[in-house]
């Protein structure tokens, strides 16, 4: 019997690299060049500190990522105000068929009447938010 290692020609593991990376160097930094560099290596937002390395070695361009706290927090808050208004126009519906069930002929049109008032002053502090938004879009988001 043959042994089952000739038999089965393929070995386990990773296939080997065409042209492996073999060369390594080391340098040494100071504490305030190590600073400097980390925060360099963050901004870049790669995820592989050899990589940007030799970006940086090799003068390839380097993006860095900025993110304006301040237009995300605005973002969240303003995508949670448009699922109220959602939430509000089911509520709105409702409502109008609650009233017309519940209440009498006189009674109904005065309750919405009060209704329609204050669907209005939603509908002007809606457009508000709106004429804000693209306030904040032009002066902040379109740099």
């Amino acid at each position: 019997m043959e042994n089952k290692n000739t038999a089965n020609p393929r070995k386990g593991g990773r296939h080997p690299k065409a042209d492996p990376a073999v060369h390594r160097y080391s340098i040494s930094l100071t504490a305030e060049e190590n600073a400097r560099f980390l925060t360099l290596f963050e901004e870049s937002g790669m995820n592989v500190m050899a990589h940007f390395i030799t970006a940086c070695i090799f003068q390839k361009g380097i993006k860095t990522v900025k993110i304006d706290k301040a237009a995300m927090d605005y973002y969240i808050l303003l995508t949670a105000l448009f699922g109220q208004f959602r939430a509000a126009g089911v509520n709105y519906n409702q409502v109008v068929k609650i009233m017309h069930r519940n209440f009498s002929e006189k009674r109904a049109p005065a309750y919405l009447y009060k209704l329609i008032n204050q669907t209005m002053e939603f509908a002007v502090l809606a457009q508000k938010i709106i004429q804000l938004t693209t306030e904040f879009e032009e002066k902040y988001l379109k740099k």
